[in-house]
């Protein structure tokens, strides 16, 4: 009697900056399952700002990096996207960052840009905007003040240890109809693990992403940051940072995934040297429920302050 084919598992990731594609993009990448990445798209900073205010386009940043994650061509071609120019007229710009608003402006048409870079790049896998209008962050902070832009929250300009009460997005903006569709579709909800304020709530902000996610039968998993952030999540803790997910989200997590190995000093020296935003790692407090909260060493073995992609796979598709 022949054998039934194994059915594929789809997994939808959300998320922005680094963390997200290095950690669970690049493991998940290697794994016989499918790969839908939907990215915060409200990015201020940088090349990015720079490009979405002279050129009123979607912000590439974030959705580049999953691009690259995902990517199956060379180290030449993925160093060309990760280039960024030292000095002159582009100086700051990235290159791909570039390309993208090229393709976009010369089209007109985004869904054609996501065809021809998953083209041009060897993607199998499905990469996504979170939305595709356009919309400003904002936070509001304890004190009642208002901070306006991603930029402005995630490197506060402000006093760093002003809890962050409310975020929300003016004007607001509707999810992408196709990233709607994927977390329908899907078998297992990754959000993270990134910037809880600055890059998670602008996705899950994005009118129709909460409650798809909510109403999808897929399980629903929380990767913890391994460090709390200056500005964002002064002094929070395993579950502090995933109550403020649930409360994004409307509804419960099934699995909140978290690191309980303790970084050496020189890693968090080396950490803070190049990250000075980072405060402390974040800490689990005691009588979680081993049934919804996972603690694993999740830590690079060189000792790096990274998560680890094969370690952080792992744990993803042990849960059912």
């Amino acid at each position: 009697m022949p054998q039934t084919k194994k059915k594929i598992k789809h997994i939808v990731c959300l998320g922005g900056g680094n963390a997200m594609p290095k950690a669970v993009l690049a493991g998940l990448k290697e794994r016989q399952v499918k790969i839908s990445a939907i990215c915060a798209m409200l990015d201020s900073g940088g090349s990015t700002g720079r490009l979405k205010r002279d050129y009123k386009i979607c912000s590439p940043g974030d959705i580049r990096r999953s691009f690259i994650a995902l990517s199956n061509t060379s180290r030449e071609i993925k160093d060309l996207f990760n280039y960024r120019f030292p000095s002159g007229y582009l100086k700051g710009h990235n290159f791909a960052n570039l390309l993208l608003a090229a393709f976009e402006l010369s089209s007109n048409n985004y869904e054609k840009v996501l065809k021809e870079i998953k083209k041009l790049l060897k993607i199998k896998h499905q990469v996504l905007p979170a939305t595709l209008e356009k919309g400003e962050l904002h936070a509001v902070l304890e004190n009642g003040k208002v901070v306006k832009g991603e930029a402005n929250i995630d490197v506060p300009k402000h006093k760093g240890s002003l809890k962050i009460k409310k975020v929300y997005i003016k004007p607001s903006v509707s999810a992408y109809p196709e990233s709607l569709k994927a977390v329908k579709n899907a078998d297992l909800i990754v959000i993270g693990p990134g910037d809880l304020f600055s890059s998670l709530a602008q996705i899950l902000l994005a009118k129709g992403m909460a409650e798809a996610i909510r109403n999808s039968k897929a399980k629903k998993i929380y990767i913890c940051n391994l460090m709390q952030k200056n500005g964002e999540t002064n002094g929070f803790s395993v579950k502090t940072s995933s109550q403020e997910i649930e409360n994004l989200l409307g509804g419960n997590l099934d699995y909140v995934v978290y690191n309980t190995k303790k970084p050496s000093p020189k890693a968090m020296k080396s950490c803070r040297k190049n990250n000075p935003e980072l405060l402390r790692p974040i800490s689990a407090e005691k009588g979680l429920s081993n049934e919804k909260f996972i603690g694993k060493n999740l830590l690079m073995s060189d000792g790096s302050l990274v998560h680890d992609p094969k370690k952080l796979t792992d744990a993803i598709l042990s849960l059912k």
